[in-house]
């Protein structure tokens, strides 16, 4: 595949998950104590997303084109690394209480981000027919 066709077809799957990310933000609540429910939700969703579209391209059901639009672009603008990250560290220089909250949910994200990417990988893996995983085919991000 050329790469300005997968230049395009990331910067698209880009765009969408950065205004799902929005609606996550939007939609979700901050619990009390200020810890990121929005930030988790999205961070989780696109980790479970980023493990089905992986099974997916390993078993050769889903093409480069849509693994680089969904595996890279989509799930890419769908998380947020850097939200996590600030979200944290606000946490905590607020208070012993809030880094208490910060540490939590960091230890939280790290567990259940693995697994709903495993779960994601099941899932893709249950979806389809059984058959040999593609050369070269493995998850590249």
């Amino acid at each position: 595949m050329a790469v300005s066709k997968i230049v395009i077809l990331v910067f698209v799957g880009g765009a969408v998950g950065a205004v799902l990310r929005e609606f996550a933000m939007l939609m979700v609540p901050t619990l009390s104590r200020g810890f990121p429910l929005d930030i988790l939700v999205a961070n989780l969703l696109a980790g479970l997303l980023l493990g089905f579209v992986a099974a997916l391209h390993s078993r050769n059901v889903a093409s480069d084109g849509a693994y680089a639009l969904i595996g890279t672009g989509i799930t890419g603008g769908l998380s947020t690394f850097s939200s996590f990250a600030y979200g944290s560290s606000e946490l905590m220089t607020r208070s012993t209480t809030s880094a208490v909250v910060a540490l939590a949910y960091v230890i939280i994200s790290l567990v259940l981000g693995y697994i709903a990417v495993i779960v994601g990988l099941k899932l893709g893996k249950a979806a389809t027919p059984d058959s040999p995983p593609a050369q070269g085919s493995a998850a590249r991000r």
